[in-house]
């Protein structure tokens, strides 16, 4: 199968057993896709930064509810008190080097470079109130330094930085580094308890969360609360049909010994170490909360789960250059049409001074949810959410002039009809109490009755799941998401050309998120439904914006047909639209021509 690997080693069995040097696995057709459109050697690097976490963090200040200053100061102050620092103080940390280090050199000089062109270190005017903190910036050369060297130490407040480009003040970046090779023994010989990760839960953890108990797989016998623990990761691997698996299930009870079945699982896939919060019978009972708490990673970046919630919002820094794109102004109308879970609907809002109207939808019920209770916690008023399918977006025009249409009176009418005609009958069997639910036929009368269709006579029996299954939801409610009528209104869709901004961050294979540890399970022919797929939508926003408007679409992944194909489709289909240049750019230009692989059978 084919893969990149980062990094060289040339250890073998138990040391190289513990280290982090991944293999990002693809499909054949797909890498050779990608080569062809890249090139063989751009592609390389693109697989191996894919398995890198970005070595920072962005988080964006509500400036509703606070100011950058206030913010800078208290980061610097959670970031001295914190782990954060502590952990580039271990002693068995040794900076692991990359592949091609010297080539690599001038990729890495150009890098930071750009990142200075972009933020400024925090000085002394941002922070007039903590006189401990420096004025003197960081140079290049110093951040080559310790990013690359051995003496990539203490981080402390000077990590933080502000952004420089106009429209971004209120965006702040700690830095973070690494790679960092972590010994494997508790510092005195003994080796350590295991713990196996997924691969989504090792994601969050190179980007510096915490070990969350759902991402837990399996772990040593005799984990108890308070151990040291090694963490490692079970990535997809083929399997006999063809196709990938994992090969662990939850629960399962790692040995350590060679004779293990899943010992050479671990290979390369050590990520670092953490103390257990719960027991290992705690961590398999539990279904929410914090399991390891990590205190030694292969990369360092400070966590910010529950950190100044409210006044600020992590998000990756193309996030945040997206919603700087669509330069929404106080008063307009805008329109994110693939909303969830609402970090760039929030930015929007603000960059507006929460001074008009953001209309944020989603197809689904519980991330529309998602998307009201981060504009609550953010305290925005503009953003109105709505539950409604983006290939829908567009009104029929035979459709009613209300645009939304909340099934919350409907629902608490049949309520009331069903109350009102017929309850629940208990029946007492000794200690045995069931109830019997006509309601249902009621429901079904009623809305039969409202559509002018002639009911049906429901029979009077009931099965005893039935019985079971009403009794639960007598004792436990609808559940989220399943009640009748719900907070959330249903939107019908909205009229042509009624919006000033349409933002469409599509859908799409993600396939350049960072760090990213398996991409195999794409094919060609998924990645060409994506496009299928987002192309409708982009026909939908188009309707959607006004004459003059401005369309943003975004996506996060390298697959060129989901971003330059889109614009070719885009603009040899509707004659009216014209190319803009984007600010703020970060990145180089896009790909142009065509690609023929495969015989033919795959042009783009």
């Amino acid at each position: 199968m084919e893969n990149c690997r980062l990094g060289s080693h040339d250890m073998e069995g138990k040391e190289e057993r513990h280290t982090y040097s991944p293999a990002l696995q693809w499909n054949p057709e797909v890498k050779e896709y990608f080569s062809k459109a890249y090139g063989h050697d751009h592609f390389v690097r693109i697989s191996e930064s894919l398995l890198r976490p970005p070595l920072y963090s962005c988080v964006r200040v509500n400036a509703l509810k606070t100011t950058r200053k206030a913010i800078l100061q208290k980061l610097s102050s959670i970031l001295q008190d914190t782990d954060f620092n502590k952990s580039h103080e271990m002693k068995s940390f040794q900076h692991m080097g990359t592949i091609n280090a010297d080539s690599d050199n001038s990729n890495r000089t150009g890098t930071m470079q750009r990142f200075h062109d972009i933020f400024d270190h925090v000085n002394t005017e941002d922070m007039e109130d903590l006189p401990e903190i420096e004025a003197s910036g960081l140079n290049t050369t110093t951040w080559l330094d310790r990013d690359l060297r051995l003496e990539s130490t203490n981080l402390d407040h000077k990590d933080l930085f502000c952004c420089k480009l106009p429209g971004m003040e209120h965006v702040i970046v700690i830095r973070g580094s690494g790679p960092f090779k972590i010994g494997y023994d508790a510092g005195s010989g003994k080796a350590l308890k295991e713990v196996i990760v997924s691969r989504k839960c090792a994601e969050a953890v190179l980007r510096g969360a915490d070990v969350f108990v759902p991402g837990v797989l399996a772990c040593s016998a005799h984990v108890e609360k308070g151990d040291m623990v090694a963490v490692s990761v079970a990535v997809e691997r083929p399997d006999l049909a063809g196709g990938w698996m994992v090969g662990i299930t939850r629960g399962t009870i790692l040995s350590g010994a060679e004779t293990d079945a899943y010992y050479v699982e671990r290979h390369g896939w050590y990520i670092g170490q953490g103390i257990a919060l719960l027991s290992r019978a705690g961590i398999f009972r539990e279904t929410h909360g914090i399991a390891i708490q990590m205190v030694n990673r292969v990369y360092t970046l400070p966590p910010f789960h529950g950190v100044l919630k409210g006044e600020i919002f992590l998000q990756n820094l193309p996030s945040i250059i997206t919603a700087l794109v669509l330069d929404p102004k106080p008063g307009e109308r805008i329109l994110d049409m693939c909303a969830a879970p609402g970090g760039k609907t929030t930015a929007i809002a603000m960059l507006m001074e929460d001074k008009g109207e953001v209309i944020a939808v989603d197809r689904s019920h519980n991330k529309v949810e998602d998307i009201h209770n981060l504009t609550q916690e953010m305290g925005l008023t503009c953003v109105h959410a709505y539950k409604l399918d983006a290939l829908k977006a567009v009104k029929p025009v035979d459709s009613s002039d209300a645009e939304c249409s909340s099934l919350s009176t409907a629902s608490e009418n049949i309520k009331d009809n069903v109350r009102d005609e017929e309850q629940p009958t208990s029946i007492s069997n000794g200690e045995d109490q069931r109830f019997l639910n006509h309601s249902q036929p009621a429901v079904r009368n009623l809305q039969d009755k409202a559509n002018g269709s002639k009911p049906l006579i429901a029979s009077r029996y009931t099965s005893r799941a039935d019985e079971r299954k009403v009794a639960r939801k007598m004792r436990n409610g609808p559940g989220r998401g399943q009640n009748l009528g719900g907070r959330f209104q249903q939107s019908k869709g909205f009229k042509r050309d009624s919006f000033d901004r349409v933002l469409l961050d599509a859908p799409c294979s993600a396939l350049g998120l960072r760090p990213r540890l398996f991409a195999g399970e794409e094919t060609l022919e998924s990645l060409r439904g994506n496009g299928r797929y987002q192309r409708r939508m982009f026909d939908q926003a188009v309707q959607l914006a006004r004459s003059g408007g401005i369309i943003v679409y975004s996506t996060c992944t390298i697959n060129p047909g989901e971003n330059e194909a889109l614009v070719r489709y885009a603009l040899d289909t509707y004659k009216f639209l014209a190319l803009e240049p984007q600010y703020p750019k970060i990145g180089g230009p896009g790909l142009v021509g065509g690609l023929d692989v495969f015989n033919g059978r795959f042009y783009e």
